[in-house]
């Protein structure tokens, strides 16, 4: 819980800091959504361990908080410990998994603040005294897993003290630095930029991008978490925003990422099929805005507020459940529109195999959804629920999604 405290306090004051934003604006991709879309983090797979593989489908798989830092595997100059890292690398594997290994979190011995204290080790969030321990870090992770990890990612929420303690120009040296080892030793290998987050950290993300950092990643990383109390379509502002900057700084072709988003305390939520729906707007608005893929934060970690798996219980909640369910809606589909009508009631058309599909939600509640006619409607599905016939003009909507299927 103390490896929060930095990111809920920042999260408190994101409303007034955030800007309106419009539908009208996105720049949904045009491809269709692959399965790579869907990222998870996961915590506490061991052997044994409280956490199973799970019953749904992960497609990629995001390494953060899962006690394979710099730290954990290089506890002392010259001793590692890859027996964890590995067993991962093999259950990815086994399962079809790609798999994001962000780099970083200086052990004590390398680091240039030893005595900083940190909700990870002492020393943890500063840079490395010497370079060349960084670059043999990254140089014997990426060597020992070429072509099994498939993409690095330089650090996590560098904008936050909890995380990074240097300056801007150290991280840019950190990025150059692997990023030149990670190209010259597993070429295929994708990297992703430092992972600033919430609003708050576009600024950081804007200064570093200025400095040139975009040319030494792949893919720019970022965390659109919003105030605990916002509904997802609040992260559209923080995206267009962050589109804004890479645009600005000739990067607008740069894929996002969004590398870890969840709800975080103080969340809280009337009923699980809210949660739910949180979690599949979530995924639906994140791609219509034009990020390429999603990490969720978290499946096995009891501490967020929007739990997709109980530990104790080994169970699927409902939100895990729409994981899975809101891939099986829109993985292979393509997303045309996505818009919000002034009654704050969106529809997103889809594509799947020419015919056409829905997705429908209102915000604010229950609303009567009238269906245009120029809709052939044959079918409704109700996040969570089973698929029914649709022989009616209108349906009753409200925040729990609803697909409905072209005749």
């Amino acid at each position: 819980m103390a490896r929060f405290r930095g990111r809920v306090l920042i999260l408190t004051f994101l409303t007034a800091f955030l800007g309106s934003t419009f539908a009208s604006d996105l720049q949904t991709p045009k491809a269709a959504i692959p399965a790579s879309y869907f990222g998870m983090h996961i915590h506490h797979l061991a052997y044994p361990g409280p956490t199973s593989w799970p019953n749904v489908s992960v497609p990629q798989w995001r390494l953060w908080d899962a006690n394979v830092t710099w730290a954990d595997l290089q506890p002392a100059k010259g001793q590692w410990r890859f027996e964890k890292l590995d067993g991962y690398v093999s259950l990815a594997e086994q399962h079809g998994t790609g798999l994001l290994l962000t780099l970083g979190g200086s052990p004590t011995w390398a680091s240039a603040k030893p005595q900083l204290q940190s909700s990870y080790y002492p020393g943890f969030t500063a840079e490395p005294a010497n370079i060349e321990d960084w670059r043999e870090y990254v140089r014997t992770v990426v060597a020992r897993y070429k072509g099994r990890i498939q993409a690095y990612e330089i650090w996590n929420e560098p904008n936050l003290a909890d995380f990074w303690s240097g300056s801007i120009d150290q991280m840019l040296m950190l990025t150059r630095e692997a990023s030149q080892i990670i190209r010259n030793v597993d070429p295929k290998a994708l990297v992703a930029s430092p992972s600033a987050t919430t609003a708050y950290g576009i600024p950081w993300l804007a200064e570093f991008l200025k400095k040139g950092g975009g040319q030494y990643v792949d893919v720019i990383g970022f965390h659109f978490y919003v105030d605990a109390q916002l509904p997802p379509e609040e992260m559209l502002a923080i995206i267009q925003r962050v589109r804004q900057v890479l645009a600005d700084n000739g990067l607008a072709d740069k894929p996002v990422w969004n590398t870890e988003t969840g709800w975080l305390p103080p969340a809280k939520f009337d009923s699980d099929e809210l949660a739910a729906a949180f979690l599949a707007r979530a995924y639906i608005v994140n791609w219509a805005a034009g990020v390429q893929r999603f990490y969720w934060y978290a499946w096995d970690n009891q501490y967020v507020r929007l739990i997709t798996y109980k530990v104790d219980t080994r169970t699927v909640t409902p939100a895990g459940r729409a994981y899975e369910i809101i891939q099986r809606w829109i993985v292979g589909t393509t997303m045309n529109d996505c818009t919000e009508s002034a009654e704050h009631t969106w529809t997103c058309q889809l594509k799947r195999n020419g015919k056409s599909q829905w997705i429908v939600w209102n915000t604010q509640g229950k609303r009567k959804f009238d269906l245009p006619r120029t809709w052939s409607v044959a079918s409704a599905t109700l996040l969570l629920e089973d698929s029914h016939p649709l022989k009616a003009t209108s349906i009753d909507i409200g925040p729990v999604p609803t697909l409905l299927t072209e005749r």
